[in-house]
């Protein structure tokens, strides 16, 4: 579990200058609740910053996971180290496959004997400038575009507690097809995709579900 406090950078363009993507190892436990709607909520998590929400935060972006696994290979490719958190992430999972995971799909985080947390996966992640900047990988826009593997932001369905190294279990997988990376695909670099999305319905952020709705319509017939 992973979180970053406000700090001035030179490559934002937050109008104050600050980001909290630069997210470090915590332990728990930490209060992770609805943190409200686009613009006006933040991070999900307590003592979590996130400042441009222009572009970030809200319920549905409450929670950014990203997994291991894609960070070990990023590893690899870049040949640097990565820690938990590098990509701005909150949860750095293992043995989860983030990218095959469906829009709608359901994860319970904790201990049944304490104060688990449901969350649900809405979308993939949009690379920015301040990602970029942060990672300080040149083209890393189109790299991690590229790619394919963005990691999940998910919504909290039933607040709690979380930390460290609580298990992640999968309580509910809905009846389509949509997937975190075909999601990111239609939003990103193939949008002949997005009808495909209208079968996760009102599971997508709302303007990712208006947005699939004003193509199919337009190319109807």
């Amino acid at each position: 579990m992973n979180l970053g406090q406000a700090r001035a950078v030179p490559y934002t363009d937050q109008p104050e200058g600050v980001t909290g993507i630069d997210k470090r190892p915590v332990d728990g436990p930490v209060r992770v609740t609805a943190p409200g709607p686009k613009g006006v909520g933040a991070s999900g998590l307590a003592g979590d910053s996130v400042c441009d929400l222009r572009h970030h935060g809200g319920d549905h972006q409450a929670v950014y996971a990203m997994a291991r696994e894609d960070l070990d290979e990023w590893e690899r490719e870049l040949g640097r180290t990565l820690p938990n958190g590098s990509f701005g992430e909150n949860l750095t999972t293992e043995g989860i496959d983030i990218s095959g995971a469906l829009i709608g799909e359901r994860w319970r985080i904790g201990s049944p004997s304490g104060s688990p947390v449901v969350l649900e996966v809405a979308s993939g992640r949009i690379p920015c400038r301040t990602f970029q900047g942060h990672l300080g990988e040149r083209g890393w826009v189109k790299r991690f575009t590229r790619r394919g593997a963005p990691g999940a932001y998910l919504r909290v369905l039933q607040p709690g507690e979380i930390r460290t190294g609580d298990p992640v279990e999968i309580v509910h997988r809905p009846a389509h097809e949509v997937t975190i990376a075909l999601q990111f695909r239609a939003v990103t670099t193939e949008r002949s995709l997005l009808p495909a999305l209208l079968a996760a319905g009102p599971a997508l952020p709302p303007h990712t579900l208006a947005a699939a709705r004003e193509y199919t319509e337009r190319h109807a017939g």
